[in-house]
């Protein structure tokens, strides 16, 4: 059956075929050489043209550890990462179809100025800023013993 044809046939219009032919096109293969070089620009600089801020493994561990209590609480059930051009931003949820409760920000560009971590809150409203991701999550580490003191 590798020679059958099916068509589609409109009222009023000619039969045309259901599947176009295949067009054949070239498959070009490059050398090594003529590749463009990997990407080595570093995790966290954010820095170069075309690179995205991202957090880096400790950035991350510090996260996921205060995630993990509050998952283990109640109070936090889903979290989203997105990593941009300018930032790199940790959501958190109360429910996954719901706004974030609260986003947790690196911006490597306000690191001279404001502190380039920073926890906001639903409403927009920053509740801290700071050069060090640990001070920066003891807003959100006083919240957790608070939930965990109503309980």
């Amino acid at each position: 059956m590798s020679g059958a044809r099916f068509f589609v046939v409109l009222r009023g219009h000619p039969a045309r075929p259901m599947f176009p032919p295949m067009v054949e096109e070239p498959i070009v293969f490059l050398r090594a050489e003529a590749r463009p070089p990997a990407r080595t620009d570093s995790q966290g600089g954010g820095a170069g043209p075309g690179t995205q801020v991202q957090f880096d493994r400790r950035e991350l561990d510090r996260i996921l550890s205060l995630y993990g209590r509050m998952v283990a609480a109640g109070e936090w059930r889903d979290y989203a990462i997105d990593f941009l051009k300018d930032r790199a931003v940790f959501s958190v949820f109360r429910r996954s179809s719901e706004m974030p409760l609260y986003r947790i920000e690196k911006h490597p560009r306000l690191r001279a100025r404001q502190g380039q971590y920073a926890v906001v809150a639903a409403g927009n409203q920053v509740l801290k800023r700071g050069q060090e991701l640990g001070q920066v999550l003891r807003v959100l580490e006083r919240k957790l013993i608070k939930a965990l003191a109503a309980e």
